[in-house]
């Protein structure tokens, strides 16, 4: 019989942010941290017609592939996830402002609207070194935000949250208090869907149970 917990696949998290490897180590993962270093924006310049979907599925890729590459002789066997968030609003699809004047401007206009926040989800498993077989997807979830006054605002930006995270809020942070709420999964908004990305690791053969930490 499988004990409870394993350890048998060892998980390459392709992403640099501390909220995605926070949601799979509170669900049991612990996986080892490599940063692609893509260029998003060449990325996304390559992809004039994308649709939203379509451009956060292909920056996943980009990262999962770049990370696959480097990690590949020495770890042959590993499963890699890589994930990209960005959020489409008013037709527009935007990810992290990288400045207050940016994120300001962009809660100005969100603020007391409906947006969908996208994560595209690759997952690449090795084998002796060479991607063997992938699994892609994304998903979307509504969110409702509220309206912040600008005290609340300016309060807000001087912590430096909002400037590094996609559509310029958080809802694991203290973006959380501006949301009014959410329509689907929760860990989606965090970076990294739990449900998509344990279907997409069945679909290379790999098991969510044999990703789990041994908890003695």
């Amino acid at each position: 019989m499988r004990p409870a917990y394993g350890r048998s696949v060892r998980l390459v998290l392709a992403s640099a942010s501390p909220a995605r490897l926070s949601v799979l180590r509170s669900a049991g993962v612990e996986p080892e941290v490599a940063v692609s270093d893509v260029d998003e924006d060449a990325v996304l310049a390559s992809l004039p017609a994308a649709s939203p979907a379509e451009a956060v599925t292909a920056l996943a890729s980009a990262k999962a592939t770049a990370v696959a590459r480097r990690v590949g002789a020495r770890l042959p066997d590993a499963v890699v996830v890589g994930c990209d968030s960005m959020l489409h609003i008013k037709g527009e699809l935007v990810g992290k402002p990288r400045s207050a004047e940016a994120a300001r401007a962009r809660w100005q206009a969100m603020a007391g609207h409906t947006g969908e926040l996208l994560t595209g989800h690759v997952v690449l498993r090795l084998h002796d070194g060479a991607v063997e077989r992938l699994a892609e997807g994304h998903a979307v979830t509504t969110v409702r935000f509220g309206r912040p006054d600008p005290a609340e605002l300016e309060a807000y930006l001087a912590t430096g949250e909002p400037l590094a995270v996609a559509g310029a809020f958080t809802l694991d942070g203290l973006g959380g208090w501006f949301v009014d709420g959410i329509d689907g999964d929760a860990s989606n908004v965090i970076g990294i869907s739990l449900p998509l990305t344990r279907r997409l690791f069945a679909g290379v053969g790999v098991s969510v149970t044999d990703l789990w930490c041994r908890r003695d």
